[in-house]
């Protein structure tokens, strides 16, 4: 009945469900006259006879197509339904197949070419998978049905989640299932699940049925609306798949299969021994309020080595520059902005507070001069500087930036550095402005932070803005909710400190793994490697391909996405590229990708 579906099967059953457009009975109805079947059984009940007027005689020249009802379907579960045609499934080898999944084309083919005659199609546990798990030895044997009462969170590593799409010899359904399932069925009733029946007879060691793991061939069980929305993601024609994930902005978790190099975090924190810790205060934490602002500035002055008075925590970076940001709107002020940028400051400005810089150079570098030497006839309010900046990984030393300060406090000028990437600079911890004395000496002075990006956590969605201006950080305190970060951010800036000599540790890691990214990127012959102080680079396609064809193509053939910088200001037109910098594996994954494409 499909009831988590809502609106979707008020008056339809669950295979009438649209996934891009086509209905998933369509789908594979299609899918199954590639085969070569001597009959297609289906046993209806929900809204059988509209399902029956839908597929109609479309198919009477492929697929020999009939129907069973299950009319007490309202009070019975799929043990029933199958027990209704258990007779066909002695009469010839079979493929079982449930009509709510939506399924590679191959994995149908897959199945019947395998030898073995008696199979279950299986696929490792992710955790977006619900329902009957197996267990199987090296030889692919299926050793144990899983049903949910029986999951253990715990040991998921050993489990595979059957597909829902099994091939039964005659001789197996004859000898060994069908009389299991008239025998269940007498004991349990009828509001049972086929699936245990299977478990019942591999406890006995009876079933001889081996699992046929499916690798990463693309499938999905859809119950309910966000089961769409991800099939529909994975499902997606390959020229609206790159839209459709860009559309999420994130959670690409529901994807364990993609690479995600779109996304910035450090590939090297935290530790396990960090995250075991969390891990080990996860009750506590889940089912105990957070602190409010106050508590929480004291936690993050304590991270930063910043007095408490002058730092605010922001659920994100983004909720910050949000407040920060609408408080140059209500004073009509003018804000410098270097582009392209980390697009979060500019809009949420209006376009004709904007005054914009951009680098006259082919790899976007510019110097604290040259910002001087543009805004000094200029009448600004504020000057917004990104360092290291996002997508050019474009880098101002620390001192020029101080000497910018001070040319800012001449002018009455605030000067806004957002240093969420200076952890990956060359020479950090030394170049970050999160001092006390920096602080005080220029008051006009204010500096955003994304631990997000730098500490590797962006699920914990944490952010700092310091500066000794108390007066715009009291009013942004107020502005922003008093619990607007939660217990698990809150208990890791608590417990940051304890790992701050792993997390320097990290950022060296990175900045070896970066050097040799480069030289590996570099070795792309299409690719142009922008210097990068920062966890990505940017990078133009040179030939054979826009910056779209190549995203595109790395989403659809490897799974593997990137972000293509096409639509940034200042980079319009000119194909570029931003990829994130994660571990050797991943990296090198990567870049055996690009090179299929030379």
């Amino acid at each position: 009945m499909g009831r988590r579906l809502g609106k979707y099967t008020r008056d339809n059953t669950k295979c009438m469900l649209p996934v891009n457009g086509i209905r998933l009975i369509d789908r594979m109805l299609e899918q199954l006259c590639q085969l070569n079947l001597s009959r297609l059984v289906i046993v209806v009940g929900y809204k059988g006879q509209e399902l029956m007027d839908h597929i109609g005689n479309r198919y009477e020249e492929r697929l020999q197509i009939e129907y069973a009802n299950n009319p007490i379907y309202d009070k019975t579960n799929n043990i029933y339904s199958l027990a209704l045609v258990k007779d066909k499934l002695t009469e010839d080898d079979t493929l079982l197949i449930e009509s709510d999944l939506i399924l590679d084309d191959s994995l149908f083919q897959m199945i019947l070419d395998d030898p073995f005659p008696n199979l279950a199609l299986v696929a490792k546990y992710e955790t977006w998978m619900d329902g009957t798990m197996v267990r199987i030895d090296k030889d692919n044997n299926i050793v144990n049905f899983v049903p949910k009462k029986a999951f253990r969170y715990s040991e998921v590593d050993t489990y595979y989640k059957t597909v829902n799409v099994y091939k039964f010899s005659k001789d197996f359904s004859t000898r060994v299932y069908v009389p299991f399932l008239d025998a269940y069925c007498k004991v349990m009733g009828d509001n049972e699940y086929y699936e245990q029946v299977l478990r019942v007879i591999t406890l006995l060691d009876q079933a001889n049925l081996k699992a046929l793991p499916i690798g990463d061939k693309p499938w999905y069980e859809i119950d309910d609306v966000q089961d769409k929305d991800i099939a529909e993601a994975i499902f997606s024609p390959e020229k609206d798949r790159l839209q459709k994930y860009n559309a999420r902005y994130g959670g690409y978790w529901r994807f364990p299969q993609m690479l995600d190099f779109c996304y910035l975090v450090n590939p090297f924190f935290p530790t396990k021994r960090m995250r075991e810790e969390m891990r080990a205060n996860f009750d506590v934490l889940l089912t105990q309020y957070p602190s409010g602002m106050a508590v929480n500035s004291l936690l993050a002055g304590k991270y930063f080595g910043v007095s408490s008075q002058y730092i605010i925590v922001g659920n994100g970076a983004a909720e910050l520059i949000k407040s920060l940001m609408e408080q140059f709107l209500e004073q009509d002020s003018k804000v410098g902005v270097v582009y392209p940028t980390f697009e979060e400051y500019p809009h949420r400005l209006s376009k004709d507070s904007i005054v914009p810089f951009y680098p006259n150079n082919p790899d976007l570098r510019y110097s604290a001069d040259d910002l001087r030497a543009f805004y000094e006839s200029k009448d600004i309010q504020a000057l917004l500087l990104v360092n290291p900046d996002n997508p050019s990984g474009n880098y101002i030393p620390k001192q020029d930036v101080l000497d910018l300060a001070a040319w800012c406090a001449q002018r009455g000028v605030r000067l806004i550095v957002d240093e969420s990437f200076v952890d990956f600079s060359d020479e950090e911890p030394a170049n970050t402005l999160l001092n006390d004395d920096i602080l005080e000496q220029y008051p006009e002075l204010l500096v955003m932070k994304s631990i997000s990006k730098s500490y590797g956590v962006p699920g914990l969605r944490l952010g700092v803005l310091a500066g000794a201006d108390t007066a715009l950080l009291d009013k942004m305190k107020k502005d922003v909710a008093i619990w607007n970060i939660n217990s698990f951010a809150e208990f890791y800036m608590q417990i940051f400190n304890k790992y701050e000599s792993f997390y320097k540790n990290a950022c060296v890691n990175f900045v070896n793994e970066r050097n040799r990214f480069a030289e590996q990127l570099s070795s792309i012959p299409y690719l142009r490697v922008i210097p990068s102080q920062a966890n990505y680079f940017l990078c133009q396609v040179t030939k054979h391909y826009t910056s779209r064809q190549l995203t595109e193509r790395l989403l659809n053939d490897h799974n593997i996405l990137i972000k293509d910088c096409d639509t940034k200001t200042g980079l319009e037109g000119k194909n570029f590229i931003r990829i994130a910098i994660r571990d050797q594996k991943d990296n090198d994954r990567l870049v055996d990708a690009l090179m299929t494409y030379c």
